[in-house]
């Protein structure tokens, strides 16, 4: 089922680790928490240096949304996330401290429980009209940057505006239509058994 998720139906809840805000786009499952999702889709306003919440056995994903970016140490080594490279993944078990560079940055946060599922990321420019298939067991569309987006399949029609999200059902193709706009796609795949299978022969 297509779920439409408004931003502006959204409300900030507190980190793990108490030193800052995040906003929960969506959750699998729906009712889990911080300690037994298996995966997690979030926007979080850094506000100030400090440490991130540790999550072992999670794999994650930054985006830079808006801002002038940030210095990330993971595990001691620096990286710099910024207009040029927006996007880092790293092990939710590592130490991580943010720098801001030039104040407060808005994030898109994407976590997968690696012992459940694993998810990938990508990021797309639109102009104009474009088509896109949801292929994975879940599918999360985000407008990052722009206006507006309409989205149209042969069944339904929706509009986002900007830091809207949408889940998109497996295998349904869509139009989409913008002007000048980004959209990051996450999808999420899980584990079937016999890849656990696999693991063990």
């Amino acid at each position: 089922m297509t779920v439409l998720i408004p931003f502006a139906g959204l409300s900030p809840v507190p980190w793990k680790n108490g030193g800052g805000s995040t906003i929960e786009i969506a959750i699998g499952p729906p009712d889990a928490g911080f300690d037994d999702f298996d995966w997690r889709v979030s926007l979080a306003t850094i506000s100030e240096d400090g440490a991130f919440s540790q999550f072992p056995g999670v794999d994650r994903t930054l985006a830079l949304v808006d801002g002038h970016g940030l210095t990330l140490q993971i595990d001691g080594e620096p990286t710099l996330i910024s207009d040029a490279e927006p996007v880092i993944a790293f092990d939710g078990a590592s130490e991580v401290q943010a720098r801001l560079n030039r104040g407060p940055t808005l994030d898109f946060n994407v976590m997968s429980r690696s012992e459940r599922c694993w998810h990938q990321f990508g990021r797309r420019r639109l102009s104009g009209d474009s088509t896109f298939v949801a292929r994975a067991e879940v599918t999360v569309l985000f407008l990052a940057e722009g206006d507006s987006l309409q989205l149209a399949s042969d069944d339904e029609r929706i509009g986002l505006v900007r830091y809207d999200a949408v889940i998109l059902d497996q295998g349904t193709v869509w139009s989409l239509e913008a002007g000048q706009a980004t959209i990051f796609i996450v999808d999420v795949h899980y584990y079937s058994e016999d890849d656990d299978a696999e693991m063990y022969d």
